[in-house]
């Protein structure tokens, strides 16, 4: 027999063996999906909101058809006209938002308010992604998921989404970015994202200003450079604003003047309504952030929005109602999670606890809060149906032809701006149209066609259609 030989041991060197190719196992991606999921939610919400109020003819102002006109103009690559405001009137000599035309596209393929509306509900909602992904990278996503919660649902926002449409829905998501670009340390992307913010309404130049200015402070004691641009951007700012009010919006009114200047202390000091305003600040800053949003250097950028209410003689302007304080919410927000980072690290044992309990707190005072806010409407099953009384308006509506021209108020001019010239009853001036649309269900008018004759004494209307106090005059 021969002996078998036994294999040597293996003595080669370290790394001489070529062991077979390992598959990797796959990376985990690691990118939080909450902020997004949460936007989604927020957005079916604030959309559903939203389309319950037109559904029902629950349109709240005219703003809604003043966007529209101008948007369909936009949509047809023409001067944005918007002649609820007067025949001929170009909006943008009235209020500077020239980021409507980015709505033009859509509106073109979907001419109905329907598509401002939902484009509305989209931006806000997004605007919820950086406010949580900043509170998770700054204090876990737990607590950032709870901060995001009181955001999205936040007073300022709910009572935005139900002032039908306002140009300000693309401020607020270019704030929180920016704010967040701003709390990463990201300061070129924070000047980038405000920066549109003077295409959005005249007056937001001077929170790009104040946004520059924190990113300023912030970059002083590690960047010249960044603390030089941002000083740059903050001048540019107060400059956009300086030149659309004296120059832009002027160029493009009638009257060759900004004609808000009126509402700026023309009537009183900035004393009265004081306390409907301290009442308006309690709310930005005790429900939403605990009052901790004191702490934060990013709480100076609410600051131009809301010294120019306060100062304004117009009361509207003071308190909590309308769409003013939406391009608010992003910042205390935001603040609030730059506050409780810093609290974490305070001497001061109650502080810590405090900023511990705070963002559940601030989650849970926003979905007490909601049941007496505009997004409760949503537990109610009447939000979901179509009155009958609304398929009886519309029916009538439909006797007025496409391309007429009609002098309506708010209910009816919902329903015709995309397809008809509306102007806002009174205002038609020289033009005598075609119809006239009321929403009468106040009985404010006792004779429609003895007010007819006074708003266009030279022509003859008589009634041709009336459903639930809505009354169509047609022209003889």
């Amino acid at each position: 027999m021969h002996a078998t030989l036994a294999t040597p041991p293996d003595r080669s060197p370290a790394g001489a063996h070529i062991p077979a190719p390992v598959t990797p196992a796959p990376t985990r991606d690691r990118r939080p999906r909450a902020p997004y999921l949460l936007a989604t939610l927020l957005f079916v919400a604030y959309a559903a909101l939203s389309l319950g109020r037109y559904r029902h003819l629950a349109t709240r102002s005219w703003d809604l058809g003043i966007f529209e006109q101008a948007v369909r103009a936009y949509a047809h690559l023409r001067a944005p006209v918007a002649e609820l405001k007067g025949p001929g009137t170009n909006i943008l000599g009235d209020h500077f938002s020239p980021v409507t035309a980015l709505l033009a596209p859509a509106y073109r393929l979907f001419p109905t308010p329907v598509t401002l509306l939902v484009a509305q509900a989209a931006l806000f909602a997004l605007s919820a992604v950086p406010v949580t992904r900043a509170a998770a990278a700054l204090l876990g996503r737990r607590r950032g998921l709870a901060l995001g919660i009181a955001y999205g649902l936040s007073w300022g926002i709910q009572r935005a989404v139900d002032f039908d449409f306002h140009e300000i829905c693309f401020a607020v998501p270019l704030i929180a970015f920016a704010l967040e670009a701003v709390l990463t340390r990201r300061r070129r992307a924070a000047l980038l994202w405000a920066l549109p913010l003077v295409l959005v309404k005249e007056d937001l130049g001077l929170t790009l200003a104040a946004i520059a200015l924190v990113v300023a402070v912030r970059a002083r004691r590690t960047s010249r450079r960044a603390v030089l641009y941002a000083l740059g951007v903050a001048v540019l700012g107060v400059l956009a604003t300086v030149v659309t009010l004296t120059l832009v919006i002027p160029a493009f009114n009638t009257g060759d003047a900004y004609a808000y200047w009126d509402k700026v202390g023309s009537a009183g000091t900035p004393l009265d309504g004081l306390d409907t305003k301290v009442r308006t600040l309690a709310w930005l800053l005790i429900p939403t952030t605990g009052l901790l949003a004191l702490r934060s250097p990013l709480l100076p950028a609410a600051l131009p929005t809301l010294g120019w209410r306060f100062v304004s003689s117009d009361a509207h302007y003071w308190g909590t109602d309308w769409h003013y304080s939406a391009v608010l919410m992003p910042v205390v927000s935001l603040a609030l999670a730059d506050a409780l980072s810093r609290a974490r690290y305070s001497p001061r044992p109650w502080l810590r606890s405090y900023a511990l309990h705070l963002p559940a707190a601030v989650a849970a005072a926003s979905l007490a809060l909601t049941t007496t806010l505009p997004l409760s409407l949503l537990t109610e099953s009447e939000t979901y149906r179509k009155p009958a009384r609304v398929s009886a308006v519309e029916r009538m509506l439909k006797l007025v032809p496409d391309g007429a021209s009609v002098e309506a108020n708010t209910g009816p001019s919902t329903r015709l701006i995309s397809r008809c010239r509306v102007f806002w009853v009174g205002t038609a001036h020289s033009v005598t149209p075609d119809f006239i649309a009321l929403d009468n269900t106040s009985r404010s008018i006792h004779d429609v066609e003895a007010y007819a004759r006074q708003l266009h004494p030279h022509a003859a209307y008589a009634v041709v259609g009336a459903a639930y106090g809505y009354v169509l005059l047609g022209r003889r």
